[in-house]
């Protein structure tokens, strides 16, 4: 569940204040928001996954308003429960797929299931670079490598910043499905943010910034 009330926030005095829509998101209710440049769109996830305060409101997520706890307990929180996926991939090029796997399951204090690993690579269709070192893996790989970091600690939230942007209609298609899958697998809300105007029609619930 997610949940925001009369979200505000402003970079610094002299800048435009961003007001955002309210949104209540039941269990594994999927959300597009979509903006032009400079709506806030990212500024509102960063506000989600709690890594910016909002000047005023609240975020809740599976019950827990985000924005009064403290920064170990966010950190915590957020590394158990939220799992963020960038424009930019964020792995770590000195380790293979394997290692970034794990690394983000130790800083998410989850276990390690090595069957699970395989079945979440197979699913992405990464099980052949399971060993191979990041700078190996093409652009599709290291975009579907973004994702598999992003649920492999089973989180209630997928956050997405713009992840078909820079695709063609086909890897559009295939990293939203993907994406989806996986919310479902987890039984998690799926939030993408974007002005990416082509995945409308793989959503119920939409917001226009």
């Amino acid at each position: 569940m997610v949940q925001t009330d009369n979200l505000t926030f402003q970079y610094t005095k002299k800048e435009h204040a961003f007001n955002f829509p309210n949104i209540t998101l039941g269990e594994q209710e999927n959300l597009l928001i979509l903006g032009k440049s400079g709506v806030g769109k990212t500024t509102f996830l960063h506000l989600l996954a709690g890594l910016l305060h909002p000047n005023n409101g609240s975020v809740i997520i599976d019950e827990v308003p985000i924005n009064g706890m403290s920064h170990s307990k966010l950190d915590k929180f957020r590394g158990q429960n939220i799992g963020l996926v960038f424009q930019k991939n964020h792995a770590v090029k000195s380790l293979n797929v394997l290692d970034n796997l794990k690394a983000r399951l130790f800083f998410s204090k989850k276990s390690i299931d090595y069957a699970a690993i395989d079945t979440l690579l197979e699913q992405l269709d990464l099980k052949e670079t399971k060993k191979s070192k990041v700078n190996e893996l093409s652009e599709g790989q290291l975009q579907r490598l973004g994702i598999a970091m992003a649920v492999v600690h089973k989180p209630k939230v997928i956050l997405a910043d713009e992840p078909t942007s820079n695709l063609d209609d086909e890897n559009c298609s295939t990293v939203l499905q993907l994406l989806q899958q996986q919310a479902e697998e987890n039984k998690a809300n799926l939030v993408v943010i974007t002005h990416d105007t082509r995945i409308k029609s793989g959503f119920k619930n939409i917001i226009t910034l």
